[in-house]
């Protein structure tokens, strides 16, 4: 079962990058063959948060690559995604969960350069309510 643990931990951290990934499957799976459900919210809120701080993390590092010929985003590109995450403030971290729009939203909250300390409950707290419903739905 430990295996099972650990493959909800990368499948988790994985879907909660800006790689296409899930984690429900892992997490319905698990459930089905008898694991703790609290275990599986533990683990499953955990290799997401971090996923989500790697994103963090891109997100601070991501401004001093500008004006080079391979950055993807424009000038007007940032400035539009941060008018909207100023605009909403950090409690939008708590919608990082979101598919699609969770990830940019942990990745513009490195950019806004906000600070760990209320990153990562926002994320977690957003994160591991997710879980818990989906637990709860499927149990």
């Amino acid at each position: 079962m430990i295996a099972g643990y650990l493959l909800l931990f990368v499948s988790a951290f994985l879907a909660a990058t800006l790689l296409p990934a899930s984690s429900e499957v892992t997490l319905y799976a698990l459930l089905q063959a008898g694991a703790t459900p609290w275990l599986l919210l533990l683990v499953a809120t955990l290799g997401n948060t971090l996923g989500s701080l790697l994103n963090w993390w891109l997100g601070r590092a991501l401004l001093r690559f500008q004006g080079r010929r391979w950055f993807h985003f424009t000038p007007a590109q940032i400035a539009a995604a941060q008018t909207r995450f100023a605009r909403y403030g950090v409690w939008t971290l708590l919608f990082a969960w979101a598919p699609l729009v969770g990830d940019a939203l942990t990745l513009v909250a490195g950019v806004m350069r906000v600070p760990l300390r209320l990153f990562l409950p926002l994320v977690a707290l957003g994160k591991g309510a997710r879980y818990a419903l989906i637990l709860w739905l499927a149990g």
